[in-house]
């Protein structure tokens, strides 16, 4: 009966007891397109009224539509409401967030409020932020189209097309357009050639970029050579050729030619045919109990050779030997002795002839032998001042006896083996009354060659190493004298060049540390070479030792063509262990970067010792990441092992920047003073190398090193001392200025050039000396280097070496490697990881920090910006900008992303200006 009355009675019952206001549908989320008004509408049960409130102030009761039912199920009343909001009402809103509307429903006991409707007027801009860009790609290469929609409400829909035709990512796994609507063509084929276009559309309106062209195109490839063809002379020289064609592939689409030749050619020589020819007829033989006599003769002159004909007629000859008189075995007896005299005195004739031809050869042969072995003693030099030619190379001639100007006499005269001299040579002034022996000269000297060659003309070419053609016995070379840089003892010097390797040797640097799930940094002490261990690279619970070393046998990497090694080659390690996250390498570099002048190349070294490319620093990829600053590379790697940079020059105008420096110290006689220039390679590696020979030799740095960028121009490198006073100093003519070729400069391998150059004092009373040194190219960059120095230690002031001595700090392990606390890495990191539809995410962040290319690298990553932030501290080792990267992150203004079910508490923005306060 109870449900009878509800159902006859419904307006007696509003509501049941102890019910509030249900809300069967609340207002939704909308956009105002063009000028049409949107409806919101909520509907609520039981409820005796509802009425809207927006942006905090009751909406007119005139403008609310309202419907009542009745709810069938339990008799109790529903209310709908409805309302229109315009365009116009949006726009003069003015308020901290969007435009909101909620409804409150009563009932009998209370109200109950819906959630907040935003309400925005809906637009989409004309101009993408970034239109994709066309490309030529070879095949198998990664393609990455970059797209940014224009700005939105609601954001943009990015769809790609291909020839007017959608992509659809699902069907192709070699495509992806997730990473932030860029398309990602991982290996392109030739049928990925096309016009790309990026459309974006929102409930506005739908916008098209700009076409981008992509062209896939394959490089040629020579086949195999086919075999030699047949000599094309029957007789004589001639020649055979091979051939080979470009079409393993052939180029497509504007790929390159295939660069060499497609036709070689080799001389060949086909054996003519010789007829042979009939040799002079023998002498006729004694006469034979037959009363015959006979002569021969063989077809030796020539015999036939490659198929030619044999001599035609007899070899052999007979005929009788006593004009048809004789009668066999029945000879006169005064016949018979007559013809033995004849025989016996034929061989004492033709025995005597035989001696004597004997004699006269080995008289011919022995005086030959004796003028060869005379040929082979001892040297004179033709002009002794060029011994003082730093660049100028000797001659060694024949000396004949009681020559005055012998070097040696005592030398001894088997000069069949060789040697390479490697170390400084003291040689004295043939004017000396004192001549030098052979250990003084050789000493010690493994594997000397010298070449020598009188000449007062400067420069006329450096090889990589003078050659000497001597033998020396092993007695004759004592050992155990280290002096640095041997000087000459003398009067007079003569200047030297030669590479640094021969000074000192060459030691691998190394350093190595126990490093855990905190991270750290490893530093190779003043070389510029660090590697930064990010926190939670490592595992928890384990730790690895890892090693950092710079390798010294540049040797090993042999550039290819104009190619040069820009910086040394870094070993990290150990191989097996395999990061979390990508380690920040930073390898020190020599090279004037401009992309128009070079091409750099990232390669390692394989197992088996070879060198393969692992990226060009232009290069697109998702697997490893390079960045270079003005002087040194910063590689973001995943796995450890040796790695160098290769630059490949593509104009004469690509700079690589050698560092000039002067040393000095006085000579083994202490009249004579040395000046030592170095040009190096402008990494702290070469440098260090060249500063710690340098004092194991007692030499002093007496000018602060300058920068000469040399050109790849072929020029060659000229190197002078100019305004030495006349007075108290004095350097030897011809030697105050040399010349070095520019293969010698360009390709020296990371080799330190080394010139060196004497002078003498007037008298032991000058100490003060005051020069030029002028290093420059021809038709290029100069540098002048002025010396002011006392040659007393004790007076001589001191130049710094490095600017940043990290010696003291090999290894930094946890929290004190980093500059930005980690606390403040965290919060930077859960800011800009977080997606944003304006863009401000870490993008945003690489941008602020110079990093705009291979985006994609990033994108690849579980935190980009924690990638981004690891490249920052490599890059800032040393200066630790923090509040440059504290102001960027204030311009950004970035605030955390909004929860979705947060109602009305606003979201705290990240207060940057505390964090540089605790030291960001």
């Amino acid at each position: 009966s109870g449900n009878d009355n509800s159902e006859a009675l419904p307006e007696s019952i509003p509501s049941a007891p102890g019910t509030l206001p249900h809300f069967m549908e609340e207002p939704d989320d909308a956009y105002i397109i063009k000028s049409n008004p949107i409806v919101l509408r909520c509907k609520a049960m039981p409820a005796m009224q509802i009425f809207f409130k927006c942006n905090g102030e009751w909406v007119h009761q005139n403008e609310h539509v309202s419907e009542e039912s009745m709810d069938q199920s339990t008799g109790l009343k529903v209310r709908e409401v409805f309302i229109n909001v315009t365009r116009q009402q949006v726009e003069d809103f003015h308020g901290p967030e969007d435009y909101w509307c909620q409804c409150v429903a009563w009932s009998h006991l209370g109200t109950s409020k819906s959630r907040k409707a935003s309400v925005r007027i809906a637009y989409l801009r004309k101009n993408f932020e970034q239109d994709p860009q066309g490309k030529e790609v070879p095949i198998e290469g990664m393609i990455v189209l970059h797209c940014r929609p224009p700005e939105g409400v609601p954001a943009a829909e990015v769809e790609w097309l291909k020839n007017e035709e959608p992509i659809d990512s699902n069907l192709d796994e070699n495509i992806d357009t997730r990473a932030d609507h860029n398309l990602i063509i991982r290996q392109a084929r030739l049928s990925d050639s096309g016009n790309y276009t990026c459309m974006a559309a929102n409930i506005v309106a739908k916008r098209r970029s700009m076409s981008a062209t992509v062209v896939v195109y394959v490089n040629g490839g020579w086949s195999s050579w086919t075999e030699w063809s047949n000599c094309n002379a029957r007789c004589g020289r001639g020649w055979q050729k091979r051939s080979r064609t470009c079409t393993n592939p052939a180029p497509l689409n504007g790929g390159a030619f295939c660069e060499g030749m497609s036709v070689q050619k080799i001389t060949c020589t086909s054996l003519c045919p010789v007829d042979g020819s009939w040799e002079v007829w023998s002498e006729w033989s004694v006469c034979s109990p037959e009363c015959e006599h006979l002569r021969v003769r063989e077809c030796i002159a020539p015999p036939p050779r490659n198929g030619g004909k044999f001599c035609e007629g007899l070899s052999q000859e007979s005929e009788n030997c006593t004009e048809g008189l004789c009668i066999q075995d029945k000879k006169p007896l005064h016949e018979i002795k007559s013809q033995n005299i004849e025989t016996a005195s034929d061989i004492a004739l033709y025995s005597g002839l035989g001696a004597a031809v004997i004699a006269v050869a080995v008289l011919v042969v022995g005086v030959t032998l004796y003028r060869r072995s005379q040929s082979e003693y001892g040297v004179d030099v033709i002009d002794s001042a060029a011994l003082t030619g730093g660049f100028q190379t000797f001659n060694f001639k024949t000396v004949r006896q009681g020559n005055s100007l012998l070097l040696n006499p005592s030398l001894q005269p088997e000069l069949m083996g060789s040697r390479t001299y490697s170390g400084p040579i003291c040689l004295q002034d043939p004017t000396d009354k004192e001549l030098m022996t052979e250990s003084s000269l050789f000493n010690p000297l493994p594997d000397i060659k010298v070449k020598v060659q009188s000449s007062f003309v400067v420069s006329l070419g450096v090889t990589e190493r003078a050659e000497y053609h001597g033998k020396a016995h092993a007695g004759t070379f004592p050992h155990g004298n280290n002096r640095a840089f041997g000087t000459i003892q003398a009067r007079h010097r003569a200047a030297y060049i030669q590479n640094l390797s021969s000074i000192s040797t060459r030691s691998e640097l190394k350093t190595a540390a126990l490093f855990g799930h905190l991270g750290g940094r490893l530093v190779v002490p003043n070389t510029g070479v660090s590697l930064l261990i990010p926190h939670g690279a490592i595992p928890e619970e384990s730790s690895w030792e890892i090693y950092l070393a710079v390798t010294q046998k540049e040797s090993s990497l042999p550039p290819d063509g104009p190619a040069v090694l820009l910086g040394p080659a870094v070993t990290c390690g150990p191989a097996e262990l395999c990061p979390r996250s990508p380690c920040a390498l930073t390898i020190p570099h020599c090279a004037h970067l401009d992309p128009q002048h070079w091409r750099i190349h990232l390669k390692r070294r394989t197992q088996q010792g070879k060198w393969e490319e692992v990226m060009s620093v232009e290069e697109e990829t998702t697997s490893c990441y390079c960045l270079l600053d003005p002087y040194a590379c910063h590689i973001l790697l995943n796995s450890f092992g040796t790695y160098a940079l290769i630059g490949e020059p593509i104009s004469d105008c690509a700079v690589r920047q050698l560092k000039v420096a002067v040393f000095g110290c006085l000579s083994c006689n202490s009249l004579d003073y040395n000046l030592r220039v170095y040009c190096m390679d402008n990494t702290p590696c070469a440098f260090q190398e060249v500063v710690s020979d340098e004092r194991r030799q007692g030499g002093q740095l007496l000018e602060e090193p300058k920068l000469l960028h040399f050109r790849g121009n072929t020029f060659s490198l000229q190197i002078s001392v100019l305004d030495v006073p006349p007075f108290l100093w004095r350097i030897k003519p011809f030697t105050a200025c040399q010349e070095v070729p520019f293969s010698r400069v360009w390709g020296s391998a990371q080799q330190p050039l080394l010139c060196g150059f004497s002078l003498e004092r007037s008298s032991p009373a000058a100490t003060q000396l005051s020069c030029k040194v002028c290093v420059r190219q021809l038709q290029g960059h100069q540098q002048v280097l002025h010396i002011h120095t006392s040659i007393l230690e004790n007076e001589r002031e001191t130049v710094t070496f490095f600017a940043h001595d990290d010696s003291n700090f090999p290894a930094q392990m946890g929290p004190k490697a980093f500059k930005i606390p980690y606390s403040i890495r965290q919060r930077i990191c859960a800011t800009f990881d977080t997606p944003s539809t304006k863009g401000k995410d870490w993008q945003m962040l690489a941008q602020k920090n110079s990093i705009s290319r291979n985006l994609s690298y990033f994108a690849a990553q579980s935190s980009p910006s924690a990638v981004i932030l690891d490249l920052w501290e490599a890059r800032h080792q040393h200066d630790g900008d923090l509040d440059a990267l504290a102001c960027a992150l204030e311009e950004i203004g970035r605030t955390h992303s909004k929860i979705s079910d947060v109602t009305e508490t606003e979201v705290e923005e990240p207060d940057f200006n505390n964090s540089r306060q605790n030291g960001l």
